[in-house]
């Protein structure tokens, strides 16, 4: 049958590759008669001779090899002539001239998708969708990741700590002038000589107090804004750089996943007799996604060597840097209270003196004066409780005063 390029162009070429000491030029064959009239090229070997050339890609044909043409032979006496052709060897190869998104059709994207479901999935589950659960489990960079993730958790509820740790000593620091402040005033206006000097010194000490706690925010803030900025940015970043790195790593095991498909649709066929289109005219189908899984697998070890490095200063980081700011924070703050307990030991206590005995005849004098009190009190209840009658005898009338009874049993005869 006619080949059916699908549109695809083709490109000649006459590479040059030198074997390496075992004889081999580091590529796997595939197609070939009875099945396909093309042979070519399913994968290249990493470090192989051809991977360092760089100019033949999977998917490409080999068209000859130093010169002899190969179209219609077995794949297996196309290898064993480039094995032992002479070093180094000559092959013609006719490469696809094919976009990466040619491959990326609707079956690749919902194969992604479903890689990325596969880290919420039972082991079972995802081997019955055929999904390489194991691949994605023991990606290492994950764990570092997850690794780093805990570490975040833990900076961030230290930041939050530190912080709260700041603003109450700013305001404390704002107490300490206020209270500075109170007792020079008080200081300013005590008769006593003695005691206005130590009020003024009590307020100034204070007010050191106040200084040196705002000297150590000043210098503890910067601290906390680097601890800040690595939990903030640095972890963030390296978790965007991973999920950048599992969408290549889906997208090429989708490619990988769709491969296997198509190797398993043309065992089965084969096995029953029944002839392929697409392997007949030339297997374009299979080879564009053969580029495809190349490109794909490229992108990947490249994302991940990036990602390796970059969780790597993140380490460094994490292991140094944060470990000695942390270190610089406690040095400072204890300085900083070592600092007050100094200023507060240099300052004498107050003096207040008191004249005791005005103190006692001013207690005496009170208490007389309460006893006066407590006198007329008593005398205006007396009077209270005498009450004013008339007594006459209708032509007299003359009046008569004479107290209440105090009880029930006095009985008072009028006439």
């Amino acid at each position: 049958m006619d080949e059916d390029r699908l549109g695809i162009r083709i490109k000649s070429e006459v590479v040059e590759i030198s074997k390496d000491p075992k004889g081999l030029v580091g590529v796997s064959i595939g197609g070939g008669h009875p099945y396909c009239p093309c042979v070519y090229v399913v994968q290249i070997f990493e470090g192989s001779p051809v991977d360092v050339d760089g100019r033949i890609k999977c998917g490409d044909e080999v068209v000859a090899v130093n010169g002899k043409s190969v179209k219609g032979e077995k794949k297996s006496n196309v290898a064993q002539l480039i094995q032992k052709a002479a070093n180094p060897v000559k092959m013609t190869v006719n490469h696809l001239e094919v976009e990466p998104e040619r491959g990326k059709t609707m079956d690749i994207v919902m194969k992604k998708v479903k890689h990325k479901m596969v880290e919420f999935m039972e082991a079972d589950t995802a081997d019955a969708l055929g999904l390489s659960r194991a691949i994605l489990c023991n990606d290492p960079l994950l764990k570092k990741m997850n690794i780093l993730e805990n570490n975040s958790n833990l900076y961030r509820t230290l930041v939050d700590e530190l912080t709260f740790l700041l603003k109450c000593t700013t305001k404390m620091a704002e107490m300490q002038k206020v209270f500075g402040d109170a007792f020079c005033e008080v200081g300013a206006h005590e008769s006593e000589v003695n005691a206005a000097e130590a009020f003024t010194q009590f307020g100034d000490s204070h007010r050191l107090l106040e200084k040196r706690q705002e000297e150590a925010v000043k210098q503890l803030t910067p601290l906390v804004k680097d601890l800040s900025t690595y939990v903030e940015h640095a972890i963030p970043d390296t978790q965007l750089t991973v999920k950048k790195y599992l969408d290549v790593k889906y997208e090429y095991l989708s490619y990988c996943l769709k491969l296997k498909e198509m190797d398993d649709e043309e065992m089965e066929l084969l096995s029953m007799g029944e002839p392929i289109y697409r392997v007949e005219t030339g297997n374009y189908e299979y080879r564009v996604m053969l580029r495809c899984r190349q490109d794909s697998r490229a992108k990947f070890v490249q994302m991940r060597n990036d990602v390796m490095v970059k969780i790597e200063l993140v380490d460094q980081k994490h292991v140094r840097d944060m470990a000695m700011q942390l270190s610089r924070f406690a040095q400072s703050f204890k300085t900083c209270q070592a600092d007050c307990a100094a200023i507060l030991e240099n300052t004498t206590t107050v003096p207040l003196e008191i004249d005791i005995a005005q103190k006692i005849a001013g207690t005496m004098m009170t208490k007389e004066d309460e006893g006066i009190e407590e006198a007329e009190e008593v005398r205006a209840d007396e009077m209270d409780n005498v009450n004013l009658l008339d007594i006459g005898d209708g032509e007299n009338n003359h009046h008569e005063y004479q107290p209440l009874p105090t009880n029930g049993d006095d009985l008072i005869d009028i006439s």
